[in-house]
């Protein structure tokens, strides 16, 4: 498997150079997504661009990595999906619990607003928090 790692202040951009993701790879994309998810920064956008192709078992690994970026207060988003993988995915139960965007540019916002929102929460934690 071939894949290029972006790092941004925020989050990381994982781009898939590989055409196809079989499902023999998706122990190694568990392994990939796990590894980004335990360093800083631990967001997650996902570059489908080149993918023409991929196996059921690949969408439900995605679906399990994002939420395991989510249980661990950071964010999961796939972006650029080609019409052939969208409509594979629109043909499951993963594409209604997936966070996809059509472009890498959003997935970047998306990751940005849920970073404001996590910090927003934490600082309302804290004033709700009794001392005593």
């Amino acid at each position: 498997m071939q894949y290029k790692n972006d790092l941004k202040e925020k989050f990381t951009v994982l781009t898939f150079l590989d055409t196809e993701l079989t499902s023999n790879l998706v122990p190694e994309i568990e392994a990939l997504t796990l590894d980004i998810l335990g360093k800083a920064p631990k967001n997650l956008v996902v570059n489908c661009q080149n993918i023409t192709q991929w196996d059921p078992e690949v969408m439900e690994a995605f679906a399990n990595a994002q939420q395991r970026f989510y249980d661990n207060n950071a964010s999961f988003v796939i972006c650029s999906l080609s019409k052939g993988l969208q409509d594979s995915l629109d043909n499951t139960d993963f594409a209604e619990i997936m966070n996809m965007t059509p472009t890498e540019s959003e997935a970047w916002d998306i990751v940005q607003m849920e970073e404001i929102e996590r910090e927003l929460l934490d600082s309302d934690d804290m004033e709700f928090t009794n001392p005593e």
